[in-house]
């Protein structure tokens, strides 16, 4: 799922990293956000209607059919790593439970579904052959959504690696990627013949700089060197694993990525700030789309990373397995980043909205300040800016034309219960969920060709290191029960997936 907020061509200035509506100063920056309009404004045909899961997060049964543990796994068992030690042990059962799950999708209105696969449910040690009976649970997830009309959409990684892998040295190997390339190819032949939309991998910058440089997600580490070059090998398991898909697969399937790409903005226009937003840029933006979307990192990265790495961990052909033709890009946003210089005088903890650490997920990048967008925030303390999300689509329209885009994630953590009549009201995501819509559709008048919309999330769920504490799921989960009660947002989502239009928001039934 979710990490806050992170184009494609290396930005060779700092100043032309602005985005396609130029921000000069942090008051300058909309954070009023939810959209005012409430007239119906309808959608391309063909537009997909989704929400979206990852496995950690809902199945369970991480015990079952010969699953063995992930990183996840043992993060989450690690004390003090998850908020009160909580685990996706059980999750919200969705592996026993994904037949309702599916019926209250077809009941929602959903015309497609985006889920990922556990690498170590199929492929427990993480080399070798596939266990049939984990393959088979998503054969039948598979031919559920299609009995129902909903189109899967298959992520392979969502940052679940199996521990056997880690235990091998995890993304900062490169024999990692070639596993990943095996992985894929497993996963393609069991379900390329009913699943046409995939995509390789989700938020790499997560796995590779909360994973390994920050360690507030699995695998924990902290080593900034290490970071970079998981960065360098997820980009390359990105690559293997595009080809291995198609040499498997009928050429009508599409294969994409799905990046957390940051919209980075200047606390003021002076050079010193932009050039913190270059630095920013290239870490959270041109480490991955350089090389998957261009063929090269930017030089500029390659310069601020000097006295970490020499990158002789990028070999010949690397640069080419990596710059595949996409079929698609997956963008997940859920707030932008708000940069200055550093001042010696001002330093203290870092709000960037990845988690408290005394290890910065920003290697090369200690010179840089980040700052809280003013403005309403949801329970994560991401600020709520829709602007954002249409900037971030038209910098791609104009940096990669001609490529599809898909909003892969969107959504917002709120504190939701029921009410005495069991009702869960969340007025405050159907605004969200409104303005973020609205901006798309913008986007789209504009001459953006986005191709779907998947909220995050479908169901409440098990929130990495957040434990259960927050609930970011259209559908609330009673987690002592199980049971599933969609919330005012679900409902409003259904109407504007029935109609391909956006309801007033504050019409919810």
């Amino acid at each position: 799922m979710t990490e806050s907020a992170q184009p494609a061509t290396p930005v060779t200035t700092a100043a032309s990293v602005t985005t396609t509506t130029p921000v000069t100063t942090a008051a300058s920056v909309t954070t009023t956000a939810p959209v005012t309009t409430v007239t119906p404004v309808a959608f391309p045909p063909a537009f997909l209607w989704g929400a979206a899961t990852s496995a950690y997060q809902i199945e369970g049964a991480v015990r079952e059919d010969g699953r063995t543990p992930s990183i996840w796994d043992t993060f989450s068992h690690t004390p003090g790593k998850t908020a009160g030690g909580e685990t996706g042990d059980i999750a919200v059962d969705h592996y026993h439970r994904y037949r309702d799950d599916v019926a209250l999708m077809a009941d929602l209105g959903l015309s497609a579904y985006r889920f990922s696969i556990s690498w170590s449910r199929v492929q427990p040690t993480g080399r070798g052959p596939a266990v049939q009976v984990g393959l088979d649970f998503y054969r039948r997830l598979v031919d559920e959504l299609l009995a129902k009309g909903i189109k899967p959409a298959v992520t392979l990684y969502h940052w679940d690696l199996p521990q056997e892998l880690e235990d091998a040295g995890g993304w900062p190997e490169r024999d990692t990627a070639y596993r990943f390339a095996e992985y894929a190819q497993i996963v393609g032949e069991a379900l390329g013949d009913r699943v046409e939309n995939w995509i390789t991998l989700n938020e790499p910058w997560c796995s590779a700089f909360l994973g390994y440089a920050s360690g507030v997600h699995a695998p924990g580490r902290t080593d900034p060197v290490a970071s970079l070059r998981a960065a360098h090998h997820l980009n390359l398991a990105h690559g293997l694993g595009t080809s291995a898909l198609r040499s498997v697969m009928p050429a009508r399937n599409t294969v994409a990525i799905s990046l957390n790409s940051a919209v980075v903005r200047p606390l003021s226009p002076t050079p010193a700030d932009l050039a913190a937003v270059r630095r920013i840029d290239d870490l959270a933006n041109g480490i991955f789309h350089g090389p998957i979307l261009r063929g090269a990192y930017p030089e500029t990265l390659l310069a601020a990373t000097r006295s970490l790495t020499d990158w002789s961990y990028v070999q010949d052909g690397d640069l080419t397995a990596i710059h595949q033709p996409l079929d698609a890009l997956g963008l997940n946003y859920y707030t932008p980043t708000l940069v200055s210089a550093a001042e010696e005088t001002l330093r203290g903890p870092r709000t960037d909205g990845h988690g408290a650490s005394d290890h910065s997920p920003w290697p090369g990048a200690d010179d840089v300040a980040f700052h809280q967008t003013p403005g309403e925030r949801t329970e994560m303390g991401w600020t709520i800016d829709p602007a954002g999300l249409h900037d971030l689509i038209m910098r791609y329209t104009k940096d990669a034309p001609g490529l599809p885009l898909y909003i892969t994630e969107n959504g917002a953590a709120y504190d939701d219960k029921p009410d005495p009549d069991g009702r869960v009201h969340d007025p405050e995501r159907v605004a969200y969920l409104h303005g973020h819509l609205s901006a798309v559709r913008r986007a789209i008048a504009d001459g953006a060709d986005v191709r779907g919309y998947f909220l995050w999330s479908l169901l409440d769920n098990f929130e990495w290191a957040y434990g259960y504490e927050k609930r970011f799921g259209a559908v609330y989960v009673d987690y002592a029960t199980q049971a599933r009660t969609p919330k005012s947002s679900a409902l409003w989502y259904a109407r504007a997936a029935r109609t391909g239009a956006l309801p007033d928001p504050t019409e919810t039934t």
